[in-house]
């Protein structure tokens, strides 16, 4: 089999070091090639149109035209070329971040905070962008490390399998909705939850990985479409139907359960799972204890396998789980993981999902109707 064709990458950003950080630690990877560097946006174009590259880092400030309009002037070129953000770890990263996802981007990294520190930047490079670029170009192949392996098969998620198994139809009452995101999670967010009820009788609590600052200010963008209230998850709020909570960007979000009739959320610093914190399968089992076989639980788009575990943990106890279809997502990672386990009832487009949300919300409620 003749080997696989190098990924080609061109870097975007006007600060000579970190041009020269990112090519370096791109250079170590015998599957990535830079075929090209920019110092801002239009330079970016001109280069972009010249050697068609097959992915691009692209820095988000930058002198005479930036990140942001680049990024709009190449999608008006070609729409699916992976382009990855560089954005820093602020406010105001936070929302040029979510600006460019929603004109267009594929993913975000934050900038290394220290480039004084070549060794660390470099490495934050190389655990942060390298598997995004894979991810994005189709290349990412991670192994499986929970009990189900054997339903995978030993190539996990790039194993070939005839057809995609599905559970039986679960036709229990769905008392919360627990949902876990992560690539190209800020758009498909905003396709779905707006589409959900403003009187669903049900609580929602959500993971999309993101850091800090980043999910506060995508809780006020989704609350400002959505017929729920959106807010961020805070230790000691009392959990009631009729409003989604985002984990806290660095924090696992849980579930508390106070008495017989309250239920409240708790945040922590705990260690990381699958690299990650928030992460999808710890709020996911902090559910299953509580809610059991009342559980609805949904993975959408995207990298690694981070909900997993926790979608077995659902179906070990009598829930529900359906994810998102490979067309629709971004990085059929999370949500294929899932899927190719036989763990989800339903694989469905994104734009089906809050109507399978609602129909199942429905079990048990005759009295209840969507507004």
């Amino acid at each position: 089999m003749p080997p696989l064709k190098k990924i080609r990458v061109l870097v975007v950003d006007d600060a000579i070091v970190v041009r020269r950080i990112v090519t370096d630690t791109l250079a170590t990877d015998s599957e990535i090639e830079v075929v090209g560097t920019a110092a801002n946006g239009k330079i970016a174009q001109s280069k972009f149109d010249n050697l068609k590259p097959d992915a691009i880092t692209m820095d988000i400030e930058m002198p005479e035209m930036d990140g942001l309009q680049a990024l709009q002037e190449i999608r008006k070129r070609d729409k699916k070329v992976p382009i990855i953000m560089f954005s820093t770890l602020t406010q105001r990263g936070g929302k040029a971040t979510l600006d460019a996802l929603s004109f267009g981007a594929s993913d975000y990294v934050t900038k290394p905070a220290n480039v004084g520190s070549v060794s660390k930047a470099m490495d934050q490079v190389k655990n942060e962008l390298i598997p995004r670029i894979k991810a994005l170009c189709g290349r990412s192949v991670p192994k499986v490390t929970t009990g189900i392996s054997n339903k995978l098969g030993g190539g996990g998620l790039g194993a070939k399998t005839p057809s995609l198994k599905t559970s039986p139809i679960n036709k229990g009452k769905v008392d919360i909705l627990t949902i876990g995101v992560s690539t190209g999670g800020p758009n498909a967010l905003a396709d779905l939850l707006p589409l959900i009820p403003g009187n669903l009788p049900v609580p929602v609590v959500l993971v999309q990985h993101m850091p800090p600052f980043f999910t506060k200010l995508l809780a006020d963008r989704l609350n400002e479409k959505c017929k729920l209230a959106v807010k961020e998850g805070e230790s000691g709020q009392k959990l009631e139907p009729g409003t989604i909570w985002i984990a806290p960007g660095n924090f696992h979000m849980v579930l508390k359960k106070n008495g017989a009739n309250s239920i409240t959320i708790n945040t922590n610093q705990g260690a990381l799972e699958n690299s990650c914190r928030p992460a999808v399968d710890v709020l996911f089992r902090s559910v299953c204890e509580i809610y059991k076989a009342r559980t609805l639980g949904v993975i959408l788009t995207g990298m690694g396998q981070d909900g997993l575990i926790g979608c077995e943990q659902i179906k070990k106890v009598g829930g529900q789980v359906v994810v998102q279809d490979e067309e629709t997502s971004v990085v059929w990672g999370m949500p294929g993981f899932v899927a190719k386990s036989g763990i989800a009832e339903k694989v469905l487009p994104l734009k089906e999902i809050a109507h399978e949300i609602t129909e199942r919300v429905k079990v048990g409620r005759y009295a209840w109707m969507p507004n």
